[in-house]
Order: C-alpha cells, then sequence, then structure tokens
C-alpha cells in the first residue's frame, strides 16, 4: 500500500540487540519525533530520559523485573515519564496552584499521552531500520527507577524503551481476529467467543513451536499469569510523587 503502512504492519518487538551504536543524528531525530506528538491541550507532560552510559543502564536492568537483558544489550534506554513537573511550573507561572495531578483523569491524561510517545518513538526507530521494545516492567517496583534516573515529584516512570541495531529480528506475533479489535457503530462482545479464544489460543501455540519455543504460552495463559497478578508498589510510589488520587 505504501511504505508507512507497510512499517506499521510489520511491527515487531525486537530483543536481540548488536550493541552498536546509534549514529548521534538518527537518535536526534527519534527523539525529536516524539517531541514533535501531540498531547492533551498541547500540555506536554511528558519528559524523556535518554541513558546511554552502560553503568546507568545496568542499575536500571537490576531493578527491573524480568529479566530485561535488552536493557544492557541495547545501546539506548529512553524512560518515558510522565511529568506534571513541568507543567506546575507553568501553572505557579500563570499565579495559580496545579490540582490536575490531584485526580484520576490526569494520571490518565498522563498514561495516554505517554504511549502516544511510545508508539512514536518505536516507529521512528523502525523507520531507520533499527529495533525497539517497550519495557513496562519497571512499574512493578517504580521508586529504584526514580532514584537511579533523578525523578522529581509529580514526575512517574510509566514506560521504558530500549532502541538499538538488531541482531536477530524478532519474528510477527499473530493477533486475534481484526473482528475483535474493529467495532463498528456499536461494540459486539459476542464477537469474542470461546471458540475464537480457543483457535487463537492454538494458533499461539503453533506459532511458538514454528520458532522453536515449545515453553510458549497460550494467549490465555499468558493473560492470566499478569492479569491475576497485584502491584501494590504502583500506588504507593503514585501517591509519593504527588498522584494522591490514582485508584
Amino acid at each position: 500500500m505504501n511504505e508507512t503502512i507497510d512499517l506499521l504492519h510489520g511491527h515487531r518487538s525486537d530483543r536481540d540487540f548488536t550493541g552498536a551504536p546509534i549514529p548521534e543524528d538518527e537518535l536526534a531525530a527519534i527523539i525529536e519525533a516524539g517531541h514533535r506528538t501531540p498531547s492533551h491541550r498541547n500540555g506536554q507532560q511528558i519528559t524523556l530520559v535518554v541513558v546511554r552510559d552502560p553503568e546507568t543502564r545496568r542499575k536500571i536492568y537490576e531493578v527491573t523485573a524480568g529479566p530485561q537483558p535488552q536493557i544492557l544489550t541495547a545501546p539506548v534506554f529512553i524512560l518515558v515519564a510522565v511529568d506534571f513537573h513541568k507543567t506546575a511550573q507553568a501553572v505557579r507561572y500563570a499565579g495559580a496552584e496545579q490540582k490536575v495531578h490531584e485526580s484520576l483523569e490526569g494520571y490518565t491524561v498522563g498514561a495516554v499521552d505517554a504511549g502516544i510517545t511510545l508508539a512514536t518513538l518505536s516507529i521512528a526507530a523502525r523507520s531507520f531500520g533499527l529495533g525497539a521494545v517497550a519495557i513496562g516492567a519497571i512499574r512493578h517496583d517504580p521508586q529504584p527507577i526514580i532514584d537511579i534516573l533523578g525523578l522529581p515529584p509529580l514526575t512517574y516512570p510509566i514506560v521504558g524503551i530500549c532502541i538499538g541495531a538488531i541482531g536477530k529480528q524478532a519474528n510477527l506475533k499473530p493477533r486475534l481476529p481484526i473482528e475483535t479489535y474493529r467495532h463498528d457503530e456499536r461494540y459486539d462482545a459476542g464477537r469474542l467467543s470461546d471458540d475464537v479464544i480457543r483457535a487463537f489460543d492454538a494458533e499461539m501455540l503453533a506459532y511458538w513451536q514454528a520458532i522453536g519455543r515449545p515453553d510458549g504460552q497460550t494467549w490465555t495463559q499468558r493473560i492470566h499469569s499478569y492479569s491475576t497478578a497485584v502491584h501494590p508498589e504502583t500506588k504507593v510510589v503514585a501517591e509519593r510523587q504527588g498522584f494522591i488520587n490514582v485508584e
């Protein structure tokens, strides 16, 4: 159809990196792409912390649930942080006191804007032939990330992304039928039937077998493994950072 659509349709989460440095002009262009993403009311309540120092990346690796070896092997780790510290300064300049971070709406705004930024960084990196993979596991215990990277109050480390030259390219992972994703005019809950789930579980098992991963899980097993877990530190640390009503 066109190169952009082909790039998007070919999304892969690459985890095998050569460790080769990223040319400075390419990294700058990737970051600028993130900088230009839309944000709620142009509040720009996202900040990136770009980490290339191997020792700092090792510290991040050591405190991140996983294992996540790509934090060590990718030459660049970028933290995407929700940043209401930035907007609070703007509100103070205007002669008022910020309140949005004290509501679930504020946290949601930050999460949405972070997701847009994350996707943009990934697409921009892949447009240069680089690999990229999101690191959501930093949220399992976010306080060490805050300490390592010196995040101030009213910020939150919501996701990271590893970027680098690809060693072995990841495979294209199956998706549920498009009918379970696209609903026209009204939501149709009947589209995700037990038969559809059963068929997709079988497709996932066949995928794992085909790439030599007999230990791979079905979709439902994977969903069960994280949807029944609780990470109490998320709320505790969010409140400590100033997000006081995130339930």
